[in-house]
């Protein structure tokens, strides 16, 4: 696996902005989110459907990012195009554009002591108001626990 940290510039989140806002003129796909809180540790995990665009939240934390699929990744000035299963160091004051070509799980991992999805969404962005997962898409919380019943 090739590394690469995924960071961004004010000017590369700025770009990012400007897509979004043309993204936001076009149909939306609602897109799920998995949550789960294990031993102070959050992860989210959506699934984006190929020919899907989308962009994230600022997001203001350093996180691990795990992407399993096909998608291009823009990260503001740098893009990537990743194929197949990679872990990426992901610096905070970040905003991500994703295209999927084919369906792609993107999980964010970070320490918390949130006990919520709300408050572990408010730990991780200035934007926690606009994520899909508050806005009426599924959640679907689990603990580890629930998992090996």
């Amino acid at each position: 696996m090739n590394q690469v940290t995924v960071k961004a510039t004010r000017e590369g989140v700025e770009k990012v902005i400007q897509l979004e806002q043309q993204l936001a003129a076009l149909p939306q796909v609602p897109i799920d989110t998995f949550h789960l809180f294990h031993e102070g540790m959050y992860a989210r995990t959506i699934m984006i459907p190929a020919g899907t665009a989308l962009t994230g939240a600022h997001i203001t934390i350093p996180t691990l990012l795990i992407i399993n699929g096909h998608v291009n990744v823009t990260i503001g000035d740098q893009a990537i195009n990743v194929c197949g299963y990679q872990v990426l160091p992901a610096e905070a004051n970040r905003k991500t554009a994703y295209h999927a070509i084919e369906d792609t799980y993107v999980t964010m991992i970070f320490p918390s002591d949130a006990v919520t999805i709300e408050d572990a969404e408010n730990q991780f962005t200035d934007e926690a108001d606009r994520l899909m997962s508050r806005n009426g898409n599924v959640n679907v919380v689990s603990k580890l626990q629930e998992i090996s019943k």
